[in-house]
């Protein structure tokens, strides 16, 4: 008797049938979700995650508006995913986000309570993009919430997001956190807007922009430039960071060491706009510091006493505001590198402060252009605790004007100003 062969075509069908199921995006609205900004919606999008989480797919978020009065956690290798394939922004201003659309999460759990569970948990592998998340009970009085999503395990990843006023938005760091990966994350954070340590294998994060995306107006502003952060960074074991932007924040970027000690981090195109202080640097990694390539600020540098690491910045520029006093404060014990920028509006807060106040370590100012002409202002001050100095190769637009009280090694030479004609 013979045996009736089956054709390999058949078996490949039936294979790829079977992935497909196994590979099928999830849908809130099949768990129950209403998406009607009044039924609570978390346990519906909990149990479509936990379902999720048991053959590791994506969990689809319909445009809609869907009340989270709990919390989420994403397991590992899960997408939550909702329809924007890049960051939304808001339209109107109005605050309210009434009229926007899409998929949007409105947030209330934790009012009052910083410390409460984060809204979004990521584990290993995990994914959130594609959605806006409001707060609609935050007030320009700011009232504290906790984080919006927190990344637990490595290889956490946002991407395509608009968290349009959070108090703390993203947190990378109070867990350990290796090779996440941010981009495209947009928002007007009111506390601190990302938050990264406990890295201990390279992270990349590209394309944020922290701006007045809820509210633009003076009150938000002034509690912004007073208490907020944009960019904390503590351990992280390399981190690329580009394309970033925050403006009206107290401090735009501030490395900082815990637990763990400080980190490294190479920054390409990110800028902090009108900001008492663009960048504070407490310490970094000795070995190999923080370099800014390319960034823009609107205020000053602040390096402090206890670092000992280097801190470049190269092809940078920098501009006062009306709270300017120095461009460049280092009080490091390593040194401090300033290649290719150019340099105004520094003194407006004092008008005998220095555009480079270098206390202590050392100091290299090559190439750089110190653009505003009045001949009584101060360029560069070094002061009696500074180990070395080079100031080589730059442009002065008025007499240059450096005062030397380091019993240190101090270069100074091939430097340019206007000269006089009879």
């Amino acid at each position: 008797m013979l045996r009736r062969q089956m054709k390999p075509t058949f078996f490949i069908a039936v294979l790829l049938f079977a992935s497909s199921a196994l590979a099928a995006d999830l849908n809130v609205r099949d768990f129950g979700a209403a998406g009607d900004s009044k039924t609570d919606d978390t346990p519906a999008f909990q149990k479509a995650l936990d379902e999720a989480g048991k053959i590791g797919t994506r969990v689809q978020v319909p445009s809609g508006r869907y009340a989270i009065r709990g919390h989420l956690d994403v397991p590992r290798a899960v997408t939550l995913t909702g329809t924007f394939d890049a960051p939304a922004r808001t339209t109107y201003n109005e605050g309210t986000l009434a009229r926007e659309t899409g998929s949007i999460l409105l947030a209330y759990e934790g009012k009052g309570d910083e410390k409460a569970p984060p809204m979004i948990t990521l584990h290993d592998d995990s994914h959130v993009r594609g959605l806006i998340i409001f707060y609609p009970e935050q007030t320009e009085e700011v009232v504290p919430y906790p984080w919006t999503i927190r990344g637990v395990g490595d290889n956490s990843t946002i991407t395509a997001m608009l968290i349009v006023n959070p108090y703390n938005a993203v947190d990378l760091g109070n867990k350990p956190c290796g090779r996440h990966y941010v981009n495209g994350l947009y928002g007007q954070p009111l506390h601190i807007g990302l938050f990264i340590d406990k890295c201990f294998d390279v992270g990349r994060v590209e394309n944020v922009h922290f701006w007045p995306f809820w509210k633009d107006n003076k009150t938000l502003e002034k509690y912004q430039n007073e208490h907020a952060t944009a960019f904390l960074i503590g351990r992280t074991d390399w981190e690329y960071i580009s394309n970033c932007f925050s403006i009206w924040y107290g401090t735009g970027y501030h490395f900082v060491a815990n637990k763990d000690g400080p980190g490294n981090a190479v920054l390409t195109n990110c800028g902090a706009d009108i900001c008492p202080t663009a960048v504070k640097v407490d310490q970094v990694q000795g070995h190999a510091g923080v370099s800014f390539v390319n960034g823009q600020f609107m205020s000053s540098v602040e390096i402090g006493p206890d670092n000992q690491g280097p801190v470049k910045f190269t092809a940078c520029g920098f501009w006062g505001t009306a709270r300017t006093t120095n461009h460049i404060h280092s009080q490091s014990r390593g040194t401090v590198t300033l290649d290719a920028c150019h340099f105004t509006g520094w003194a407006q807060a004092d008008a005998k402060a220095a555009c480079i106040r270098a206390e202590s370590g050392g100091v290299t100012i090559n190439a750089c252009e110190f653009l505003d002409g009045e001949a009584d202002k101060r360029h560069v001050e070094l002061g009696k605790k500074l180990e070395s100095a080079i100031i080589v190769a730059n442009r002065f637009r008025s007499a240059p004007k450096i005062q030397n009280d380091s019993e240190g090694d101090v270069q100074i030479g091939l430097n340019t100003s206007p000269r006089t004609r009879p």
